[in-house]
């Protein structure tokens, strides 16, 4: 298949609240979308770096750069739409995963169209839909927090995400465990401790929690491993993991119990798919995490969290969790049992609201022969 043209368009859109972390709060989310024309289709990808580098080192800003110089000139000069070989590819470029996830994302909805095939079906997805829960940002006080967590319980959700920091963490926990003693809960540090500091969340283990998501720092194999020996809960790595040799190396050091498998992280949902099989060879369960993602990212992860080792909820939530409006004509909604079904359309199954789309742009690109 020919690629004939690619369309870089640099989005910002407005969250429905501020969500906060313990790297900042945010009110709207900058991303990139990807459009690849080829032979008459459209794929469409989305790279999930934001405007700040709290999470990641990436950013839009970064992204868009490398975009431009780097990594989608090599595309149109070699015809490459086989989303299993880019990663092969694009390999002497150090780096750049989200950017290279998001290139990837739009061929895969290009070959899924091209085949007639949905991305849940080419992945090897076995659900029509995935369990899901909400994460919820930190709040000005813990009795806020327990009142957040109770309207999204009002809503749907069974499995509840808190976002902690040092100082607000083990008291805001034991707030929504003592109001909801039966709720599926799990917290999440951002990579906001140390080995030292890390002491203060073992109150933790007296709490039941589903799991512990990246404690400590965002590079960190080595020092997890220790930590989790302390825990009887169990450890969940996220931002540690960027590759499927770094999450075979965490599961040899006993770093984590759970892995967290966001695509953009990892550079694709090829490599998501190394991950997802290598922890199923080892009895690990895996679970999506979410970017705050358009219906583009969305509709991906859940054709990826259709994966059978997908053993707990996702972070993929409902559109109107995020936006009041989205890019997509589609609108993901919760189930009555918390959960949102998976695209059956060829591709990603969803289609681009041109008229929104332009309306959040900030600048677009073509790249073209």
């Amino acid at each position: 298949m020919k690629i004939d043209q690619i369309t870089i368009h640099y989005i910002r859109m407005d969250l429905q609240s501020p969500f906060a972390t313990s790297f900042g709060s945010i009110q709207t989310r900058d991303c990139i979308v990807i459009e690849i024309n080829a032979e008459g289709l459209t794929g469409w990808g989305e790279c999930v770096a934001d405007f700040d580098p709290g999470y990641s080192s990436e950013t839009s800003g970064t992204s868009w750069l490398m975009l431009k110089e780097f990594l989608l000139p090599p595309l149109l000069s070699n015809d490459v739409t086989d989303p299993s070989n880019l990663q092969g590819r694009l390999a002497h470029i150090k780096g750049h995963l989200m950017a290279k996830a998001g290139i990837e994302m739009a061929l895969w909805d290009l070959q899924g169209k091209a085949q007639g095939r949905s991305l849940s079906e080419l992945l090897g997805g076995t659900s029509s839909s995935v369990e899901v829960g909400v994460s919820v940002g930190i709040q000005h006080s813990a009795s806020e927090l327990v009142e957040a967590v109770e309207d999204y319980l009002a809503l749907g959700y069974r499995r509840i995400k808190i976002k902690i920091k040092p100082g607000r963490d083990v008291n805001d926990t034991q707030a929504v465990r003592q109001a909801f003693p039966g709720l599926r809960l799990q917290v999440d540090a951002n990579s906001a401790y140390t080995l030292e500091t890390a002491n203060a969340l073992l109150p933790l283990d007296d709490l039941e929690l589903l799991l512990i998501e990246q404690p400590l720092a965002e590079d960190d194999l080595w020092d997890h491993s220790h930590l989790q020996k302390r825990f009887r809960t169990a450890l969940c790595l996220d931002e540690s993991i960027i590759s499927p040799r770094h999450a075979r190396q965490a599961l040899e050091m006993g770093s984590c119990r759970v892995i967290n498998i966001k695509s953009g992280r990892v550079g694709g949902l090829e490599n998501s798919l190394k991950i997802h099989d290598l922890c199923l060879a080892k009895n690990i369960p895996v679970w999506c995490g979410g970017m705050l993602e358009t219906g583009v990212g969305r509709a991906a992860n859940l054709a990826l969290a259709s994966l059978p080792n997908f053993k707990y909820p996702g972070d993929i939530s409902a559109t109107e969790r995020y936006y009041a409006r989205d890019i997509t004509n589609e609108i993901f909604s919760l189930n009555s049992d918390s959960t949102i079904n998976v695209p059956k359309g060829p591709g990603l199954g969803v289609s681009i609201n041109l008229g929104e789309l332009e309306r959040v742009t900030l600048k677009k690109l073509v790249v073209n022969q």
